[in-house]
Parts: structure tokens; C-alpha cells; sequence
């Protein structure tokens, strides 16, 4: 397995020479291709993926601990699929769209200025987390604990208040509809 630290990749095409497998801390990755490439069993240790497109890349058993994710597209991944011994990262500015958080923890994720569109969450706990100025069109929240969560600025979202946990989650009189709308009632 290959150690790496400390180490920055720029505009990288990993669909031509494949990341090797290994462990990789404190790293940057910067404009790098990484679409549908198998990344499993690989260990990512606070790292920075910035302008990336890691759409359906392949993170069976990949350690993401303390991982920022900036201005990049993880579309169609599946996180779920992660280690999760300290799973931590944000997300800031990234398509993340049709993504899978299926039964993951959590805790204090932040999602900022990102579009969830079609992903999961389902049996996640998000207990704490923070969606600013995310779209959630489509987002599945079912057996989600949302408890103390931040949506206040989240927007297109449909939570059914009855399915999911959200003792003290924070919403905008905007997203009321969204929690109201498997009552079928109008809001003017």
C-alpha cells in the first residue's frame, strides 16, 4: 500500500493513470478526473478535493476522515458504501446529486451551497447537520434523525414529519410547505 503526505495534484487525469491504492493525509487534489474510477479500500486523511469530478467513483471500505470536498461533482456515489470509522467531510459549492448517505452517521455534516438533487439519506442520522442554501429537490428523508439540524436557508425540500426525526430542527417559514405536504393542504 502506498503512503502519501503532504502531496499536491493538479489537474490530474486519473482515468489515464489510475490513483494508486493506499493511504494519502493531508493532500490536495485540484482539477483532477476521478469519474467512475475505483478508489476502494484507499484512506483519505484530512484532504482537500477541490474543482474534482469524482462522479461515480467507487469508495468500498475508503476511509474519508476529515475530508473537504470544494467546487467539485460526486454525482451517482455512493458513500454508504464507506468506512465508517470517523467518517467526517463538507461539502462547499458540489454537485452531489443522486448520491447514496444510506444509514450513515453524520453528525455535524455541513452541506453548503450544494445540490442533493435525487440523493438518499435514508436511515441516516443527520443529528446536527447544516444544509445552507442547498437544493434537496427529490432528497429521500425516511427513518432520517434530523434532531438539531440547520435547513433554515435549504430550499425544494419534502420531509414527512411523521417518518423521520426533528426534535429542534431549525426551518424558514419558507420550507414550511415542505414539511406540510403530505397533508395536502394549501399554503398561501
Amino acid at each position: 500500500m502506498n503512503y502519501c503526505s503532504e502531496k499536491k495534484f493538479s489537474k490530474s487525469d486519473f482515468l489515464i493513470q489510475p490513483l494508486s491504492r493506499g493511504e494519502y493525509e493531508n493532500c490536495q487534489f485540484d482539477h483532477c478526473d476521478f469519474s467512475n474510477q475505483d478508489l476502494s479500500d484507499c484512506k483519505f486523511i484530512d484532504c482537500v478535493f477541490s474543482d474534482c469530478n469524482l462522479s461515480l467513483v467507487n469508495l468500498k471500505n475508503t476511509a474519508l476522515q476529515n475530508v473537504q470536498f470544494i467546487d467539485s461533482k460526486l454525482s451517482g456515489v455512493q458513500f454508504d458504501t464507506c468506512n465508517p470509522f470517523a467518517l467526517s467531510f463538507t461539502f462547499k459549492n458540489c454537485i452531489i446529486q443522486h448520491a447514496t448517505f444510506f444509514q450513515l452517521r453524520l453528525n455535524k455534516t455541513v452541506f453548503e451551497q450544494s445540490d442533493l438533487t435525487g440523493s438518499d439519506f435514508s436511515a441516516a442520522d443527520l443529528t446536527a447537520a447544516v444544509f445552507d442554501h442547498c437544493n434537496l429537490a427529490q432528497v429521500i428523508f425516511e427513518r432520517t434523525i434530523l434532531d438539531k439540524a440547520n435547513l433554515t436557508t435549504a430550499y425544494h425540500f419534502l420531509i414527512d414529519p411523521t417518518a423521520n426525526s426533528i426534535k429542534k430542527t431549525r426551518f424558514s417559514l419558507d420550507g414550511l410547505p415542505g414539511l406540510l405536504s403530505r397533508y395536502n393542504i394549501v399554503i398561501d
